[in-house]
């Protein structure tokens, strides 16, 4: 009796202690005046840089950075050339990776403002078709390759994403998905838990709820989820901007 209490208790001090879980306390691993980088996950990070704005103040703007076997896939490109080309030195350098693509979800500033650095690097850029088409209506830096609709990337072992599911922040807004981690990188299209709607101008608002809608059916693995601005979350992330932008 003595005996199997021991092997009872044993077992309950196996089953209540600390587990092994996908669970990963988020870091800052690297803040200059231009730029933070902040670790999610084994092998995600973000980078946030900061837009002045009129409306708005100075605006955090996130992209994200996925690694595999010494290699990254960079989404969204830092706010303008000089903080991009900080990026790309820290990835160089401290990740010791080579960059195979970069890819900015739309055509604002806070997603390809810092296109022309990672081009001076003869770095690829891949765009939804549309993303190319501003950029050039609106005389900015143009990516080299275009997707119709979705492209896939490898990213040393893995694979990544990009894939425009409809209107809404903009009419050319694409989304990034690393499976390896089950991360979504949802840019502006995507609102942080408690936003605001935020700059509205080439936006689809009716449209909006529908291809947020749309994301959450591709994705129903989601673990993380970047939006462009502000704080990272879960699918709660999803939920919240398709009720903020439902129209009745």
């Amino acid at each position: 009796m003595k005996s199997l209490f021991i092997i009872l208790f044993s077992f309950a001090i196996v089953s209540c202690g600390p587990q092994k879980t996908d669970s990963f306390k988020a870091k800052e691993i690297y803040k200059s005046e231009n730029l933070i980088i902040t670790q999610i996950s084994e092998n995600s990070f973000i980078h946030t840089s900061y837009k002045q704005t009129n409306d708005f103040g100075n605006v955090p703007c996130n992209g994200l950075v996925v690694k595999n076997n010494n290699e990254t896939i960079v989404f969204d490109t830092p706010i303008n050339d000089k903080s991009s080309e900080e990026l790309i030195q820290w990835i160089n350098n401290h990740l010791h990776a080579k960059i195979n693509a970069v890819i900015p979800t739309h055509f604002h500033d806070d997603s390809i403002g810092g296109l022309q650095a990672f081009h001076n690097h003869n770095i690829p850029s891949y765009a939804y078709s549309r993303t190319t088409e501003l950029a050039k209506e609106n005389n900015f830096v143009i990516p080299k390759n275009s997707f119709s609709d979705s492209v896939v990337l490898k990213v040393g072992n893995e694979e990544v994403t990009a894939k425009f599911f409809g209107e809404g922040h903009t009419k050319d807004n694409a989304v990034g998905y690393f499976p390896a981690e089950n991360i979504l990188f949802g840019g502006c299209l995507l609102k942080e838990l408690e936003a605001g709607k935020g700059y509205l101008g080439d936006a689809n608002v009716p449209a909006w709820s529908e291809t947020v809608e749309k994301v959450k059916q591709a994705y129903p693995d989601v673990k993380i989820v970047v939006p462009g601005h502000g704080d990272y979350g879960n699918g709660k992330l999803l939920d919240y901007t398709i009720k903020l932008f439902k129209t009745q």
